[in-house]
């Protein structure tokens, strides 16, 4: 009897194992099988740094070796494998999503740890082309890589309209292009939101100079962006009007200048982003005469922004950044 038992017992699991795949009416559940086919052959084509590059399947597991494409995994709903730069990401970079204790440390922007990389197994690298491009063949061995030029001389003609091109790329190849649409559309809907809050504030069409500031081989030293730059881009979408001006195409988006040159805009709204521990303004410059005689800042026309303001960013850095402006310059009133 017991023998008998254990023969129905099992027949009922080999039955059960059997069934498992079917629906309620018997019919075979495919959905799963399909949804597996269907990843694995999806194929994308797109045109980076190195030319037209083809991606087979779907990348989830992702490795960044700059700090603008993790920002751009998050804003789609993802979250990096890896991030090279780990450690330092967080005192220059803050949208409010931080990462979990699952992403890896992968070494420096500049010099990314291959063994680090191949350990994590991802099956799409990201990176720069001005950074890692001595190293593209290697990293290509450890799994399919996409390089960007932010800062080649035609990216650098319009670099907010690059940072859109680079993130529509990115969601493109992670099958995210309907939610790359709903992130841009909410970015330029901040930006709205935010011009709104300087117009009703008197504060509408402000001229401005902006600057990150900080201490170089003991010299206080500037940015002054350009407009060609992301930061002026997103306060000119914000109906500011920039004074400054280079002479030449920066390909950065910006000049890197002393004090003195400040001079030449006095009549400008000042805004600065500056970490806290080496603020140059209250601290080498306080007793300068050339920074305590210019106009707006006996004027009380100078706006602080926060350290963590990422001038080089995504999407998310972009509404932060407008944010950012709008506060500083409203806690004036």
């Amino acid at each position: 009897m017991k023998k008998f038992w254990l023969f129905a017992l099992t027949l009922g699991l080999v039955l059960l194992t059997a069934c498992g795949g079917k629906t309620e009416d018997g019919s075979q559940d495919t959905e799963a099988e399909e949804e597996t086919s269907s990843e694995e052959t999806r194929s994308v084509t797109i045109e980076d740094a190195m030319g037209e590059k083809t991606i087979e399947g779907t990348p989830k597991k992702v490795v960044v070796l700059e700090w603008t494409y993790a920002e751009d995994l998050q804003a789609l709903g993802m979250e990096p494998a890896g991030v090279a730069g780990l450690d330092s990401y967080g005192d220059w970079v803050d949208v409010g999503i931080p990462f979990s204790d699952k992403v890896e440390d992968v070494g420096t922007r500049a010099e990314p740890n291959l063994e680090a990389i191949s350990r994590l197994d991802p099956d799409l690298i990201i990176g720069v082309k001005f950074r890692h491009e001595a190293i593209a063949d290697q990293l290509e061995d450890i799994a399919p890589t996409v390089m960007f030029a932010p800062y080649s001389e035609e990216a650098a003609q319009d670099q907010f309209a690059n940072m859109e091109e680079e993130f529509q790329t990115i969601a493109k190849v992670v099958d995210k292009e309907d939610k790359a649409e709903d992130v841009l559309t909410k970015m330029e809907d901040t930006f709205a939101e935010q011009q709104s809050r300087l117009e009703e504030a008197g504060k509408a069409g402000m001229n401005y100079v902006i600057t990150q500031a900080f201490t170089l081989q003991d010299t206080p030293t500037l940015r002054l962006f350009t407009d060609n730059s992301m930061v002026a881009q997103i306060m000119n979408q914000m109906g500011m009007e920039n004074d400054y001006e280079s002479e030449k195409l920066e390909i950065y988006g910006f000049t890197e200048t002393t004090v003195e040159t400040l001079q030449n805009y006095q009549d400008s709204n000042f805004f600065y982003i500056v970490q806290e521990e080496d603020n140059i303004f209250s601290e080498q410059l306080a007793d300068n005469p050339v920074w305590e005689n210019l106009a707006f800042v006996k004027e009380d026309r100078t706006y602080q922004m926060p350290g963590d303001t990422w001038t080089f960013g995504g999407p998310l850095s972009a509404e932060v950044l407008a944010e950012q402006v709008a506060n500083a310059a409203l806690e004036q009133n």
